[in-house]
């Protein structure tokens, strides 16, 4: 059935001088190809589609991997396949089909305990792995806090899968960012909610800065996240620092809520990114911007327990690519993105997708652009 609608090394050897590994065109977006939506908590071969935190593709096959953060509201831990109908010739962006869904499951082959239980995983990202003909996916985790405190620690960190959603490995998270009881480590979800996967890397982002990296950002400053490097052998090779932006608007009324942060991440090259930076605003909505980040020249921290205090260094270099909150108004939760097929003009195409929260005052939303720069 098918349903229709519209890992640790010197910092040397992670980020090389720019004269080793040269520079590249910087990624442009430039048009709009489209949107798609899913109706409202759509059903599909007895599951509620929704929550979609990652979307990634197959590029021999076209097939499209969804990844859903539903953690038992309706079904277990999932993923979708389908195939987005891309106009090669004209980027025409008519269509989302879906073709399948599948459990994710744990090592001894049962499937991911329902939220606020004992090893419950929070799905928030999803790479197809083509050299190794497998899925990869973060899992952001989760711990107690203030207003949560009987939530149990589960860890944040990076599985891969094979395409059945079978369990088949698992990657040493760093130290730093184990989840803990206490006030250090990563925040209530900030864990891993990026990934990306390169011919030599892969590559995870936390969403916002850890309690020993300061305060969460504010419309004075913006806050550190920590982005964290292994081999594709699960070694890990170094940390960096990606910078938050300052708050773009204040909550509305003062002293409203705020929730900013990284969705997502996506390889570029082995040392170029695009970065989504997704702030939520009490009393303005969502606001998304997509950065260009350049590893090359960035001081590792894998070693710093604080980015607070201690030693200077230098954060990732970021380039401001397209201010998303321009394209659709309102504007979405964006938290996917992924590389669709190439245009017969040359340009890539740039799918970038929303979680809906299963909220019906939000929408399951794909928008699609050509781009230039991007390989």
């Amino acid at each position: 059935m098918a349903i229709v609608v519209a890992f640790a090394v010197a910092a040397a050897n992670v980020t090389p001088p720019a004269s080793a590994a040269g520079r590249r065109d910087p990624v442009r977006i430039t048009r709009f190809l489209g949107e798609q939506r899913l109706p409202h908590l759509t059903r599909f071969e007895g599951t509620a589609v929704g929550g979609l935190s990652g979307i990634d593709r197959d590029p021999r096959t076209g097939t499209w991997y969804f990844l859903s953060d539903d953690r038992w509201r309706y079904n277990p831990a999932r993923f979708y396949t389908g195939h987005l109908d891309i106009d090669r010739v004209s980027g025409a962006f008519n269509g989302v089909h879906l073709t399948g869904v599948t459990t994710l499951t744990r090592a001894d082959g049962t499937p991911y305990p329902a939220y606020g239980k004992p090893e419950s995983a929070d799905p928030e990202t999803i790479r197809f792995d083509r050299r190794g003909g497998r899925l990869l996916w973060g899992d952001e985790g989760d711990r107690p806090d203030r207003r949560n405190p009987a939530i149990p620690i589960s860890t944040s960190t990076v599985r891969a899968m094979d395409l059945q959603g079978r369990h088949l490995a698992e990657l040493r998270p760093p130290r730093n960012l184990q989840l803990t009881d206490a006030e250090r480590g990563p925040r209530r979800n900030f864990g891993f909610e990026g990934l990306a996967v390169t011919a030599r890397s892969i590559v995870a982002v936390t969403e916002g800065p850890r309690f020993e990296d300061g305060p969460l950002p504010t419309v004075e400053r913006g806050a550190p996240a920590r982005l964290t490097v292994w081999s594709r052998q699960g070694r890990l090779r170094g940390q960096f620092v990606y910078p938050l932006d300052a708050l773009p608007a204040a909550p509305v009324p003062p002293g409203g809520e705020a929730d900013s942060g990284v969705s997502e991440i996506l390889a570029i090259d082995e040392y170029r990114y695009l970065a989504l930076e997704r702030a939520w605003i009490e009393g303005v909505n969502y606001r998304v911007r997509l950065y260009e980040i350049d590893l090359r020249g960035a001081t590792d921290v894998l070693d710093r327990r604080s980015l607070e205090r201690g030693r200077p260094y230098r954060a990732v270099a970021k380039r401001l690519v397209y201010d998303l909150s321009s394209v659709s108004v309102p504007v979405q939760n964006l938290e996917s993105m992924a590389w669709g097929p190439r245009l017969v003009s040359g340009e890539c195409t740039l799918v970038i997708g929303s979680d809906d929260n299963f909220n019906q005052q939000e929408v399951t939303q794909f928008l699609a652009f050509g781009a230039t720069g991007c390989r």
